[in-house]
């Protein structure tokens, strides 16, 4: 009897050295992956227009920068997803004093964070199709936003988002960068439409508007569909995410609430318009 405790004594410290070089290897990979230097390119940023410095506070919402890091750009949290991950969108106007506008620009069309370190959830793919006065402005209104608040924790990963991460199953905004240059939307219909959908739909919906998956539980269709919808109904759908079935579209109700409200009329007229004709394009 004492042999067969002590063989499962054995067994048992087997196990556990076994799990505890397992919660090593994943901890070891993950901080590999998050803590990988990249080397940004420099940003080539061009002087905004008056309109366009006037206009950047609405597009820092229809972009949803005020959504994710909080009306005055303090930073938020965004969700609080454990075991995966808690995610914070860090505070802007601390981050801004301490960043060079090459810095900010790299953060927001390259994905690269300050410190060199690659993002992750930032929007990075979409906005690498910013051009350079937009992403110029942009950082503009930033800068004019007071300093206040603390530094945010950024993203606490759990113990399942950093076996995911070592995997390799967490992409971040480098990783997908080239997938939105090579990706581009169809180019046909309103050249201003299709901009739109390229800077303000992909996100959800894709590099190309082929379909995504922007939560790991959620996807996002074609927006072959919007070619079905007329354009009160797709007014509708930009202010207030409901389709004409009346169906709880969870995610595109917050988006439309949040952000996409803010767009025009004209705006929405060309969105539709082009989606529209990318549809027609596509049924061919």
């Amino acid at each position: 009897m004492k042999r067969v405790f002590r063989w499962a004594g054995y067994g048992a410290g087997i196990l556990v050295m076994l799990a505890l070089l397992f919660a090593a290897w994943v901890w070891f990979a993950s901080w590999r992956v998050t803590s990988r230097v990249h080397e940004a390119r420099p940003e080539r940023l061009a002087a905004p227009s008056a309109a366009q410095l006037a206009d950047a506070p609405r597009q820092a919402r229809i972009l949803g920068c005020v959504s994710c890091h909080g009306e005055r750009l303090r930073g938020r949290m965004m969700f609080d997803g454990q075991p995966f991950a808690t995610v914070w969108a860090p505070n802007l106007t601390e981050l801004a004093a301490r960043a060079s506008d090459q810095q900010l620009a790299a953060a927001i069309r390259q994905g690269v964070g300050h410190d060199g370190r690659a993002l992750f959830v930032m929007p990075s793919p979409m906005y690498s199709r910013l051009s350079d006065q937009e992403t110029a402005a942009l950082i503009a209104y930033v800068r004019a936003v007071p300093r206040a608040g603390e530094p945010v924790s950024g993203i606490i990963w759990g113990p399942i988002g950093r076996y995911v991460l070592a995997k390799g199953g967490v992409p971040s905004a480098v990783d997908r960068i080239e997938e939105f240059r090579v990706r581009q939307p169809y180019d046909s219909g309103p050249a201003a439409g299709r901009r739109l959908a390229a800077t303000v739909c992909s996100e959800c919906h894709g590099a190309d508007l082929g379909g995504g998956q922007p939560t790991p539980d959620e996807d996002a269709p074609d927006l072959a569909v919007a070619g079905a919808y007329d354009l009160a109904q797709f007014r509708t759908l930009m202010r207030t995410g409901r389709p004409p079935s009346g169906r709880d579209l969870a995610l595109m109700r917050e988006v439309a609430e949040q952000d996409l409200r803010h767009l025009t009329d004209a705006e929405i007229g060309q969105l539709h318009a082009y989606l529209r004709a990318r549809s027609e394009r596509l049924a061919r």
